[in-house]
């Protein structure tokens, strides 16, 4: 049984904020800087630091229409085919549309990017057929916009940002609107324990739910906090059944776990190939793109190598690159002469991958990298309107906590970034107009519970091993038996660990239950027995919502039809 909401400490303060931005990656940064002066009082809330979160993870870049002879249209096509069938066309229209304006502004906010004969420099990833990701520091986007964002809300002393502080549930008033929203705070600042932001609305930005899975991407805060604070008050969850496994994260061995380290895409985008442990290109003949297709075709053909071969993991070679043989010739021949351009070129290009690749044992300019799918994004999330509102009065979401329709069934790869900046100032166009008058928060007679920390690494190996890339009946079934064996506990002692941990089971039933009720495969959601896409019973959305049942909450999924976008194959 989930519970209803998260057994907790009666709050022993209270504050107030108009609006309460609920993360400060990418898109709750966004928010509140394009908020500021519109609304009277900002409160920004982060589980960690300012610079803690996915965003400063982000290595390849930002896609946008930017570069001579590419245009929105043009990123609108390749953003479907990826979805494949299952985008909202009009949400990619004002992806694509209002993409390049969002990254000039962030650009005017002081984020600085790589320059190339006077204007950007752009490269190319998975699933485009155009040069159009920005990038900076090399392989460091991410970590140049979260220091750009920070160092302009610093510059705005009116919005006010509480570290350390995990948001806890969203509380409600009598008419069902959002009235403010439990925090817990360590110990940091002027408030610490258990406490209540009475507010007017509430913009959550508090990104994915990669903790799910036992190897991630995504930094260990990433916990689907969001999701289910939401889940719990009433919003939609949508799409979650299509996660993302990023085809080439560095193998660190059969037992490791938690964040992963990832090997970026632009390093395919340059001109590096997957092979075999018999040398032989995996991505020949697969996709007319190859190396370089979307990420669901790249990650489920090394999937299937390994299985046939029975090896834990492929290989990236990119030993070639900045070198005469960048074309992916072969480099047996005079790779020693060639080593000084190789190693300048990563130095320059990839200076952060080299060095963690480096620190784990593996020189890129002169060795294969070892690389395996695992969890990377999440497509699915909070679902939301084309102006982030998420079905419960006063609630918006935006970045990846949201399911705003532009990823579809797979994420086109660097879109992430660009949808927090376009959604976020979807979302600031239309909130201060919709804010609603203040209220008390109605007593919650929700039934509380929790779930112990300590059952979190059982219940990501069991997401891992049925709900990860591949996926069948039986397994998905066996993982759903798993997890509602998970049952809430009266006597876990609450705190940040169970109540993360509770929000990761959430979640995870959500997941394995929507993977179950969509029998096909499409985009990054495969079904061993069921292996093709099926748009004539599929093309649509499955929706997950919290029904009260006695005791708690149960999931109940929903199917909603819908027809399909132009799309690439499954």
């Amino acid at each position: 049984m989930i519970p209803a909401r998260l057994a907790a400490p009666d709050p022993g303060w209270t504050t107030r904020a108009d609006v309460v931005v609920i993360g400060s990656g990418i898109a709750g940064l966004t928010a509140a800087l394009r908020l500021y002066g519109h609304v009277d009082k900002i409160l920004v809330i982060t589980k960690d630091v300012l610079g803690a979160g996915s965003t400063q993870w982000a290595q390849g870049g930002i896609a946008a229409a930017l570069g001579p002879g590419d245009t929105p249209e043009q990123h609108e096509h390749d953003t479907l085919v990826a979805g494949a069938g299952a985008c909202d066309r009009e949400a990619v229209r004002a992806l694509v549309t209002e993409g390049p304006d969002a990254v000039h502004e962030l650009i005017s906010w002081g984020a600085v990017f790589d320059q190339h004969d006077g204007g950007l420099s752009l490269t190319r990833e998975g699933g485009h057929h155009r040069d159009r990701i920005a990038h900076a520091g090399g392989d460091a986007t991410g970590a140049e916009i979260q220091r750009a964002l920070i160092a302009a809300v610093e510059k705005a002393p009116e919005i006010e940002v509480i570290q350390h502080a995990l948001a806890v549930d969203l509380l409600r008033g009598d008419d069902g609107a959002i009235a403010g929203v439990t925090v817990h705070v360590l110990g940091e600042g002027q408030v610490d324990g258990v406490g209540r932001v009475l507010c007017r609305a509430v913009v959550l930005a508090s990104g994915g739910l990669g903790q799910v899975f036992s190897q991630s991407t995504n930094p260990s805060v990433s916990t689907g906090d969001g999701m289910a604070l939401a889940f719990r008050a009433g919003a939609t969850l949508r799409d979650l059944e299509f996660v993302q496994f990023h085809p080439t994260v560095m193998w660190l061995g059969p037992h490791s776990q938690g964040q992963q380290p990832l090997i970026s895409e632009a390093v395919r985008g340059e001109g590096a190939f997957l092979v075999d442990w018999e040398g032989a290109r995996i991505m020949r003949g697969v996709h007319e793109l190859e190396d370089l297709a979307p990420r669901d075709v790249v990650a489920k053909a090394i999937t299937r190598r390994m299985n046939d071969t029975g090896k834990p993991h492929m290989w990236l070679d990119a030993r070639h690159l900045g070198s005469s043989h960048a074309s992916g010739a072969s480099v047996a021949g005079d790779r020693a002469a060639s080593a000084a351009s190789v190693s300048r070129f990563w130095e320059r290009r990839f200076p952060t991958i080299l060095a963690t690749a480096r620190s784990h044992g593996v020189d890129p300019v002169t060795e294969l990298i070892p690389v395996a799918p695992a969890q990377h994004y999440a497509s699915g999330g909070v679902a939301t309107d084309l102006w982030g509102r998420a079905g419960v009065p006063g609630l918006y979401a935006t970045g990846e906590v949201a399911c705003s329709g532009v990823h579809g069934a797979n994420r086109l790869a660097s879109n992430s970034l660009l949808e927090g900046l376009v959604f976020s100032r979807r979302i600031a166009e239309v909130l201060p107009g919709e804010l609603r008058p203040w209220q008390e928060p109605a007593t919650d007679r929700r039934t509380p519970g929790l779930v112990a920390g300590s059952l979190r690494p059982h219940l990501q190996e069991v997401m891992t091993g049925e709900v990860g890339v591949l996926r069948s009946e039986k397994g998905l079934a066996t993982a759903r038996s798993d997890l509602a064996a998970l049952a809430s506990d009266d006597h876990v002692e609450p705190g940040p660990d169970a109540w993360e941990t509770t929000n990761v089971l959430t979640v995870a039933q959500a997941l394995a239950a929507a993977a179950e009720l969509r029998e096909e495969t499409r985009g990054s959601h495969w079904r061993e027995d069921h292996p093709e896409r099926d748009d004539e019973r599929w093309a649509g959305h499955v929706d997950v919502v919290l029904e009260q049942v006695a005791g708690g909450c149960a999931v109940r999924t929903s199917f909603h039809p819908s027809p399909a976008t132009d799309g690439g194959a499954a």
